[in-house]
């Protein structure tokens, strides 16, 4: 039964950070289904707060770094493969570009977090079978090609 004849569907949004300090981007190393694979600092938009603070949060959480977001990169809608546990996940993913502004090595991160790392382009992209999806390197790819879009595309109406 599709969403059409009657069936509830809503896909995942999240939000996603691509970090750059000195030529290599921040990276999170995750396990996920018993794989340790990588990812930007992202996760789930949650009730009440704008994806610019979802933003924020999750790369706070996820890595102990403080951000200042600089741009908005881009857009993306994925269905993950389907699995045995059923039909794939449907993701609507919002980017964002950041600096790095100050980091609390104390801080514990998220459960699932093994542990955040700085990467190279080049690093990343030769860890592609490591990635935890194909946003990982999209987001990056079009953050490293000049995609920089104003915050302001970003509304949200309270």
């Amino acid at each position: 039964m599709s969403y059409r004849e009657g069936r509830f569907w809503q896909p995942d949004v999240t939000v996603a950070t691509v970090v750059t300090d000195g030529g290599r981007l921040l990276m999170v190393e995750e396990t996920v289904g018993g794989r340790l694979v990588l990812n930007q600092p992202a996760g789930h938009l949650e009730p009440d707060e704008t994806l610019i603070e979802a933003a924020l949060r999750e790369t706070r959480e996820e890595t102990g770094w403080d951000v200042r977001l600089t741009a908005f990169v881009g857009a993306y809608q994925w269905k993950a493969p389907d699995s045995p546990e059923g039909t794939g996940r449907h993701y609507l993913r919002f980017a964002f570009a950041a600096e790095p502004v100050a980091h609390d090595a104390m801080r514990p991160l998220d459960e699932g977090i093994v542990r955040a790392l700085w990467m190279t382009p080049s690093e990343l992209q030769a860890a592609h079978a490591r990635h935890r999806s194909p946003l990982v390197w999209r987001a990056a790819a079009d953050y490293l090609a000049g995609s920089r879009h104003p915050l302001e595309l970003t509304r949200h109406l309270a």
